[in-house]
């Protein structure tokens, strides 16, 4: 691991209350796609008690000539710091770490269930898998309140289309306070909905990835359909 100086570029939201921030990709780091790396604010303007670093996944694939990292914006003095940086700004990186990321077994289809802000890997993980032509079938199923709740929802569904191996399953729970059309699943995931596009629940392995209540959901709902625990793999994103 190693710790590197990141310059900011720019920031935007891409969702109701979630934010996404570009950073120029210092030469030297490497990182595979789904891990995750700690931003440290240098001589930030305030502090609480929560401290100054924070954990995030690598939204940017690898590929890609800059860093991404997405949060929900909650009102901290870290959140606030962060939100308030001019381009140019720096911010400390220290990583890469974790292991959630594409198995190697081709034969085994990945199968991402994923929410909110969870989705922030799995971003990187598909957009990688798809520029590297892997040969695995990907499907992702992304839940959100809404669509305006979605981060990346754009970027997930227009590569979509271009790839046979690829498929994307957006459903949302609560489209009646959505003011945005949606032609995609509504509701939440279950097994239903998984058998709708998955013939066996045994082949694929599995990435849970989204707040600790949604993954302890995924996986018991997984549990109770039979599939094996060795098939499942987790990373949950606390409220930070």
């Amino acid at each position: 691991m190693s710790n590197y100086t990141v310059k900011l570029k720019f920031n935007r939201e891409i969702a109701e209350g979630t934010m996404a921030f570009h950073f120029e990709k210092p030469a030297g780091l490497s990182f595979k796609a789904g891990q995750f790396g700690n931003l440290t604010l240098i001589n930030p303007t305030e502090t609480d008690a929560e401290g100054n670093t924070r954990a995030f996944s690598f939204a940017s694939a690898p590929y890609e000539d800059e860093l991404i990292f997405a949060t929900r914006m909650r009102d901290t003095a870290f959140k606030r710091v962060l939100k308030t940086m001019q381009p140019g700004a720096e911010v400390m990186l220290d990583g890469p770490y974790g292991s959630f990321t594409l198995h190697n077994k081709a034969s085994a289809p990945a199968v991402f269930l994923t929410g909110g802000i969870g989705v922030t890997p799995v971003r990187s993980i598909v957009l990688q898998a798809i520029h590297d032509g892997v040969p695995h079938r990907i499907l992702v199923f992304y839940a959100n309140r809404r669509p305006e709740d979605a981060a990346f929802l754009d970027d997930l569904s227009v590569v979509h289309a271009a790839n046979p191996n690829y498929t994307f399953i957006g459903t949302m729970a609560e489209m009646e306070k959505s003011s945005r059309e949606w032609d995609g699943e509504t509701g939440f995931i279950n097994k239903a909905m998984l058998l709708k596009f998955i013939d066996d629940l045994a082949l694929p392995i599995f990435y849970l990835d989204g707040p600790a209540p949604m993954v302890k959901a995924m996986r018991d709902m997984l549990s109770e359909a039979g599939v094996d625990e060795d098939n499942i793999r987790t990373e949950e994103f606390s409220g930070y």
